[in-house]
C-alpha cells in the first residue's frame, strides 16, 4: 500500500458526476460501472465532493451505517477506506495517495487537483443568468450545459440521502436550461435544434408537459404534421397513464394546429376523399381526441339544430367504490378494458373520446334521453359481466347536447 503522503506530483484528476460517476487520470478511466459495493462508491463520491474539507470518521460512520449499531463501526470504516484505496491505486503514479488519513478523519489530499463536472456546470450555470449577456452568449452557455448534462447526478447512489437534495437540484436546473435554450432556438429559426434538445430532455423527464409542448410545437415549425401528431398522442398517453391528468388547454391547443396544417393545395378531388377514408372500415364506436370531439360536438349540435334530430352526450367516470381516484395501474387497466367495451357496444356513428384520466365522454347522434341511457347501461352491465373480478366503480351520466 502506498505511504500516506502529501509531497505528490502535480496531477489532475478530472472527475464527472452527471450520469454517473466517472475518474480520469492521465488516460485511465474509472467508471461505477466496475462491480464493487455500493458502501465504496458511496464513501468515494462523498470524499470527492467534500474535498475541501476533512471529513471525520463520525461522519462517514453515520453516511454509511446510519442508525445502526454496529459493534465496530470504526474498523469497518478502515476496511472499506483501504478497499477504496486499492481501487484508486492502479490509476496514480507511484508515491502518490489521493485520500490521507488524519486524526479521526479522512479527506482527499489537496495536492491532487480535481475538476468536477458539476463546478463547471454551476459556473456556466451562473453566467446564463447574467443580465446583459446577448443571446448568442446565452444560447452558448445553455448548449454547453446541456451537453455537460450527460444524465442524472450519481443515479447508481439515488438511495443515498445525501445524493437527493443534489439530484432534484441538478435535474431542475437541467430542465430549466432547456426550457429557455428552446425559447432562443425557437426564437432564431433553429426548429430542427429545438427538437433534439427538447426530445433528450423529454426522455430524461418524459413527464415534464413542457417539454412535450416544446417538441410539438418544434415539429409543427418544420412542417412535420404527422411526427408532431405521434408526439402530441405519446404525450397525452404519458399523462393519463402515469399521472392520471389531463393534457393542459396549450397542448390540446396544438392538436387543433396540427389539424390546421395543410402541407400543399391539393386540386384533385379524388385524391383528398381517398385521404378522408378510413384506412380500415372497423365495426363500432369511432374514437378520437378530445379536440376532434370537441369540433365533432359542434358540428352535431348545429345539424341537430337544423334538423330538429336530438343528440345526447354521456360522461362515464371509473372510481373507488367510495369515491375518488383508483391507483394508476389499476386505473389504466380498467380504461383500456372499457374502451375496447364502449367500442363494441355502440354504434358506428357514436364517438368517443378520453376526457380525463378516468373519464370517457361519449357523443350518442338521433338517439333520445330514454335510449341513450339504456345503451349506456348496456355498456356499463357488459363491463361488470366481463370483468367480475374488477372492483371498481362505473358511474354514468346521459344529457341532451345544447344546440348551437
Amino acid at each position: 500500500m502506498k505511504p500516506n503522503t502529501v509531497e505528490t506530483p502535480s496531477i489532475t484528476v478530472y472527475v464527472s458526476m452527471l450520469g454517473g460517476l466517472r475518474l480520469e487520470v492521465e488516460g485511465k478511466v474509472l467508471t461505477d460501472q466496475v462491480n464493487r459495493s455500493q458502501k465504496l462508491w458511496n464513501v468515494l463520491c462523498y470524499l470527492l465532493l467534500h474535498r475541501d474539507r476533512d471529513v471525520t470518521q463520525a461522519e462517514l460512520v453515520e453516511l454509511l451505517w446510519p442508525g445502526e449499531n454496529s459493534s465496530n463501526p470504526i474498523n469497518a470504516l478502515k476496511t472499506l477506506l483501504y478497499r477504496v484505496r486499492s481501487l484508486l491505486e492502479p490509476m496514480f503514479p507511484d508515491g502518490v495517495a489521493p485520500i490521507l488519513s488524519k486524526r479521526g478523519a479522512y479527506c482527499w489530499n489537496p495536492a491532487v487537483d480535481c475538476h468536477l463536472d458539476i463546478d463547471r456546470f454551476d459556473a456556466l450555470y451562473a453566467r446564463a443568468g447574467q443580465s446583459g449577456l446577448s443571446d448568442a452568449a446565452r444560447l452558448e452557455c445553455f448548449q454547453a450545459l446541456a451537453r455537460l448534462y450527460r444524465g442524472d447526478f450519481l443515479p447508481k447512489q439515488s438511495g443515498n440521502l445525501w445524493v437527493v437534495p443534489l439530484s432534484a437540484r441538478y435535474h431542475a436546473r437541467y430542465v430549466d436550461v432547456v426550457k429557455r435554450c428552446a425559447a432562443l432556438l425557437e426564437k432564431a429559426g433553429r426548429f430542427e435544434e429545438m427538437t433534439a434538445l427538447c426530445a433528450r430532455a423529454s426522455a430524461l423527464d418524459e413527464l415534464d408537459e413542457e417539454l412535450h409542448i416544446l417538441i410539438v410545437r418544434s415539429l409543427i415549425h418544420q412542417g412535420k404534421e404527422t411526427e408532431a401528431l405521434e408526439a402530441y398522442e405519446k404525450a397525452t398517453d404519458l399523462l393519463y397513464r402515469n399521472l392520471g391528468v389531463t393534457p393542459s388547454e396549450e397542448l390540446r391547443a396544438l392538436y387543433s394546429a396540427i389539424m390546421d396544417t395543410e402541407e400543399s393545395l391539393e386540386t384533385d378531388l379524388a385524391v383528398i376523399q381517398a385521404g378522408l377514408k378510413e384506412t380500415a372500415k372497423r365495426p363500432g364506436a369511432f374514437v378520437c381526441e378530445y379536440g376532434f370531439f370537441r369540433e365533432a360536438y359542434r358540428l352535431e349540435a348545429r345539424r341537430a339544430e337544423r334538423n330538429g334530430t336530438c343528440v345526447h352526450l354521456a360522461l362515464i367516470t371509473v372510481s373507488l367504490p367510495g369515491g375518488g381516484m383508483p391507483e394508476l395501474g389499476m386505473l389504466n387497466t380498467t380504461m383500456d378494458q372499457l374502451l375496447d367495451i364502449l367500442v363494441r357496444s355502440l354504434r358506428r356513428g357514436d364517438v368517443v373520446s378520453r376526457y380525463s384520466g378516468a373519464q370517457y365522454v361519449v357523443m350518442l347522434p338521433a338517439a333520445n334521453y330514454e335510449d341513450a341511457t339504456m345503451v349506456m347501461q348496456r355498456v356499463v352491465n357488459a363491463f361488470y359481466r366481463q370483468h367480475r373480478r374488477n372492483f371498481l366503480k362505473l358511474s354514468c351520466r346521459v344529457r341532451e347536447l345544447e344546440l348551437a
